[in-house]
């Protein structure tokens, strides 16, 4: 995820974190846009197992979660995934930052690394399946139709 300000700040007048506030700013669609744009192929990969409710839930990509931007996004269950290349190993503080922002806001975060991607696809998505699965269980039908 990207840090990039667009929340508009609390009443209070204090900025996240106790700060000055800070002018709302629009959302970055241009933002979000170049980064689906620059997206790598891990990305794009696991894009086109989670596009079009392939899964069951509708998910976005590079969407923005408070002052971050989330690799993939499901509302309905509150659930990231993000995908760490491997330049995640100098931005540990910053992800920490941005993972306990997100957990506050009731989000849970699911990470992979690209490498993971590229070689087990099929495995990254059975994770996410059963954490979907977790998350928000659906009912069986019922034998024969009838509801009880």
């Amino acid at each position: 995820m990207d840090e990039t300000p667009l929340v508009p700040p609390p009443a209070s007048g204090r900025g996240l974190g106790g700060g000055p506030a800070q002018p709302f700013k629009r959302r970055e669609t241009n933002r979000a846009k170049s980064l689906r744009n620059a997206a790598p192929t891990p990305e794009r990969l696991l894009w086109q197992q989670l596009r079009n409710r392939k899964l069951g839930y509708k998910f976005s990509r590079q969407m923005p979660v408070g002052p971050y931007f989330a690799d993939f996004l499901c509302r309905e269950v509150k659930l990231i995934i993000e995908l760490d290349g491997e330049s995640h190993n100098h931005t540990v503080e910053y992800d920490t930052r941005r993972d306990d922002y997100c957990h506050s806001q009731g989000y849970q975060i699911l990470r992979f690394s690209n490498a993971d991607v590229m070689g087990n696809l099929e495995g990254v998505v059975t994770h996410i399946q059963t954490t979907l699965a977790q998350a928000h269980p659906r009912p069986l039908p019922q034998a024969g139709g009838e509801q009880k």
